[in-house]
């Protein structure tokens, strides 16, 4: 007989099971996304910041083992400050149970996060401490096959009520987007 200690309460539990993420790897390759950084999204992105006043902003694709902003505005000065005096260092890419991006994705709608910190299961998320993210506001990209291929989100290192106006905005948003990439592969194109 074995003995297996308790798995403790971290955040790999917090993170949910995404049973749909091989498929959507698949369905990102063959679309050409998620490997490389795209202007066109980064423009997106920066827009997207713009229309929410938000200082962070991403366009972001997940399979099994992390995620990629595709997408990225980031602001001029970082706005949160680490205990030891440094900025974090925002990259292209996180492990999947870091962000909120992943329950977007498993949940298939738009979260509306005003303040992380009154939420326990968000408020250990990693990107908490390491990052500062006191506020998320994000929508699945699913496309015309029920896929969901990744999300839009925008972050702020404060709270922020977001209210269904934020809500709307980021849902019409990724309406936008998937719209476009669709169009864009309809066409024969490259998908950006």
């Amino acid at each position: 007989m074995s003995y297996d200690p308790p798995r403790p309460a971290g955040r790999l539990l917090l993170t949910p099971e995404d049973k749909e993420a091989p498929a959507r790897a698949d369905r990102l390759r063959r679309l050409g996304l998620g490997e490389r950084t795209e202007p066109a999204l980064d423009a997106f992105a920066d827009g997207l910041a713009e229309l929410t006043a938000a200082p962070y902003a991403m366009v972001n694709f997940i399979d099994e083992n992390r995620q990629f902003f595709a997408g990225l505005h980031l602001p001029a000065i970082d706005p949160f400050v680490k205990g030891d005096g440094t900025a974090p260092e925002f990259g292209r890419t996180l492990p999947r149970d870091h962000g909120f991006c992943p329950h977007v994705v498993v949940r298939r709608k738009a979260l509306v996060l005003e303040d992380v910190c009154d939420y326990p299961r968000f408020a250990g998320n990693p990107v908490v401490d390491e990052f500062g993210i006191r506020s998320y506001l994000g929508a699945p990209l699913i496309d015309r096959t029920g896929m969901v291929l990744g999300t839009i989100c925008v972050i702020d290192v404060a709270p922020r009520p977001w209210g269904r106006p934020g809500l709307e905005t980021i849902k019409s948003a990724a309406a936008g987007l998937v719209a476009r990439l669709e169009r864009r592969e309809a066409d024969g194109l490259p998908v950006l």
